[in-house]
């Protein structure tokens, strides 16, 4: 079991930014893969970046466009996500996810290639 807890989100206003933060706790050696999706009222849940927790190769949704950071920090079991450049559009519910599936082969994209999900933390974006 892999528990995982998200912190950081809040209200801020367009162009500023946020830094979410997730912690991971449990069996955290079976963890290959950290990501954060987020989910809008009425939408779909989207990925928003990835992170291979040993060697630390990224990946990010189209949407972000070099705004997103993800990182890794292995000694505090923790992923961050640092947000620059706040839009309304996105405003969501973030969630921390971790895949622990060692023979999963696919996109890190998808929602499937993840295990245990935190319960989210809401960011808003005010125009």
């Amino acid at each position: 079991q892999v528990q995982l807890v998200e912190s950081g989100g809040g209200l801020v206003q367009a162009g500023g930014s946020l830094r979410l933060s997730c912690l991971a706790s449990g069996r955290i050696f079976s963890i290959h893969t950290m990501g954060w999706f987020r989910q809008a009222p009425g939408k779909e849940r989207e990925f928003v970046a990835g992170i291979r927790w040993s060697g630390g190769t990224t990946y990010y949704g189209d949407f972000v466009k070099g705004r997103f950071t993800i990182s890794r920090d292995n000694a505090k079991n923790t992923v961050a996500l640092q947000m620059n450049s706040l839009d309304p559009e996105d405003t969501a519910v973030y969630y921390c996810a971790a895949d622990v599936d060692p023979l999963y082969i696919g996109s890190y994209l998808l929602l499937r290639a993840y295990d245990y999900w935190g319960q989210g933390t809401q960011v808003t974006v005010s125009s």
